[in-house]
């Protein structure tokens, strides 16, 4: 079992930053992939990012390439979503999740369903 749970949430502006983290506990936390995904009212849950916590191997959505970046800090089973010039398009709820690795990556495993899931934290931006 591994538990999720995820914080750094908020309001903020337009073009403005935020950084999301989500903190394991339960299971080895370096057996898994990690990742974040996003559901906007009335939309589907969208995987938004990545990580393999054994290689750091990182993979993102190619709509969010170059303003969000996924990292981890291993001594603390916690991976991180830097936000960067954020858009009233990125306003949603954000879910930590985590999934067992796989041969074909981890983008792979968390799309096709991940094991756990954290309990979300809401991102909203204004213009």
């Amino acid at each position: 079992q591994v538990q999720l749970v995820e914080s750094g949430g908020g309001s903020v502006q337009a073009g403005g930053s935020l950084r999301l983290s989500c903190e394991a506990s339960g299971s080895p936390y370096n057996r898994y992939c990690m990742g974040w995904f996003r559901q906007a009212p009335g939309k589907e849950r969208d995987w938004v990012a990545s990580i393999n916590t054994d290689t750091g191997s990182q993979a993102y959505a190619d709509s969010l390439k170059g303003r969000f970046t996924i990292s981890q800090d291993n001594a603390k089973n916690t991976v991180y979503l830097q936000m960067n010039s954020l858009k009233e398009d990125d306003t949603a709820e954000y879910y930590c999740a985590a999934g067992s690795r796989s041969y074909r990556g981890c983008r792979h495993s968390l799309e096709s369903g991940p094991n756990y899931w954290g309990q979300g934290t809401q991102v909203t931006v204004s213009s």
